[in-house]
């Protein structure tokens, strides 16, 4: 049963890295999903077991930033700390955006959680995002590298709220400066408002 769900989360995982890696190469409108199947080494029959179709893609970015976290949840070492663990992992996932999730497919995903009635997948508490970012800023405040006059939730809150206000704003500018290097002028200046 177990082997079942990692199998179901894999063909999953692997449709979803797959469609981004072709929407950047060739473009969204310019990738099928036979191109997905054949490149994912999936079938369609799993692709339309997970997927609608190819417009249910574009939600699922969030869960590729997910799965970049998890990535480099290994590279965060009890040495760094808290503000170098955010900005470590501010600076890998907004390189991970420029070199591979093309200008028009973000800005698409950002404009749809503005007007979405479903699920706001951006604002998922129970992503990966969330969960490192809370575990991060409580180890922040419990070693008093953090201030306590603010909670977890409020600091999580503003920081989430930053990065997307940073990517909105690289977006709107259509990608004329370096998303990642902007961020690593702007984001300790943000961080130092919360440093006890």
């Amino acid at each position: 049963m177990r082997t079942d769900k990692k199998n179901a989360r894999n063909t999953k995982k692997k449709i979803v890295s797959t469609a981004w890696k072709l929407f950047y190469r060739q473009g969204y409108d310019n990738t099928t999903v036979d191109d997905i199947v054949y490149e994912s080494g999936t079938s369609k029959g799993s692709f339309y077991h997970y997927f609608s179709g190819k417009d249910a893609l574009l939600s699922t970015l969030s869960y590729l930033f997910d799965e970049k976290y998890e990535e480099l949840t290994d590279a965060l070492t009890p040495e760094m700390s808290c503000m170098d663990k955010l900005l470590f992992l501010n600076r890998e996932l907004f390189r991970l955006i420029e070199d591979t999730i093309a200008i028009d497919l973000l800005a698409q995903l950002l404009s749809s959680q503005l007007i979405t009635r479903s699920e706001k997948h951006l604002l998922d508490h129970n992503r990966t995002y969330y969960k490192l970012l809370r575990t991060i800023i409580q180890e922040g405040q419990q070693s008093g590298e953090l201030t306590s006059a603010a909670s977890v939730s409020d600091i999580v809150k503003a920081y989430a709220l930053f990065e997307r206000a940073l990517m909105y704003d690289w977006c709107l500018c259509d990608g004329e400066y370096s998303l990642s290097q902007y961020s690593a002028n702007m984001l300790p200046m943000f961080l130092a408002g919360y440093r006890a």
